[in-house]
Order: structure tokens, then C-alpha cells, then sequence
């Protein structure tokens, strides 16, 4: 859909307290929907080459509770740290976990996808509005 053309997307972290990785995917999606928008404006494309929004977060298990984006006290003393990106339906396009000391149960991991997805729901209504101003 893009034709001859590659965007790159390149997010540097001016500050930040964790979360970088993520931060910087679901703002990228924002900056390529953004430049999608500009160039359909244009013609260059001849359809829309973006199918849904996709947004990041980080989860984790700090002192035995599942928490949404852990900051750097959080995170460096976590127990459990995964990194979770979706698409708005709900689809993966990656999960990446890792048990710090002890290892975690199936439903701690189900729990932290839990409220990862909330997490991810709310990104996308702020990528959504972001996206309406341009």
C-alpha cells in the first residue's frame, strides 16, 4: 500500500521514568498514522495501508500484585516484567515476559494480559483523539 516508500520511525526519550520501549510504539503509531493521513491528503497512496491502532504497555508483578506500567523503583525490583503490544482487536503482536526470581503462575500471566489490555484500550482512545487533531 505504500508503494515504493519505507517510513521510518525513530523515538528518542527526552525523559522518562521506564516504559520507553513501549512509550515509543504507541506514540510511533500515532507518528505513522499522522504521516498516513498526510499523504492520503496528498494521493499518494492508493489505499490505506494501516488496518488498526496498536499500542504498548509494560506489566508487572511488584510486591505480589499486578501492576500497569511500572516505573523505575517498580520495575528494577519487580518480581515479573513483561512488555505486551496489541492491536485495538485484541490481537498480539508480541508478549514478552520474564520471572525475576521466582517463577509465575498461569494466572498472574492472565491477570497482567488483563489489565495490559485495559491499559492498551485507554492508549488507543488517546492515539485516536491525538490522531483526529492533525
Amino acid at each position: 500500500a505504500l508503494g515504493e516508500r519505507t517510513i521510518f520511525v525513530d523515538c528518542d526519550a527526552i525523559q522518562a521514568d521506564g516504559g520507553t520501549r513501549c512509550a515509543s510504539i504507541t506514540a510511533g503509531y500515532v507518528a505513522v498514522a499522522q504521516a498516513v493521513s498526510w499523504m492520503n491528503g496528498q494521493r499518494m497512496l492508493r489505499k490505506d495501508p494501516l488496518n488498526e491502532p496498536v499500542a504498548a504497555v509494560s506489566v508487572g508483578v511488584y510486591r505480589n500484585v499486578p501492576v500497569l506500567d511500572l516505573n523505575y523503583a517498580e520495575d528494577s525490583t519487580a518480581q515479573t516484567d513483561m512488555n505486551i503490544v496489541l492491536t485495538e482487536s485484541g490481537k498480539f503482536i508480541e508478549i514478552q515476559g520474564t520471572a525475576e526470581e521466582d517463577p509465575f503462575s498461569f494466572q498472574t500471566m492472565l491477570d497482567m494480559i488483563k489489565i495490559a489490555k485495559k491499559g492498551i484500550d485507554e492508549l488507543i482512545v488517546l492515539q485516536k483523539e491525538a490522531i483526529a487533531q492533525f
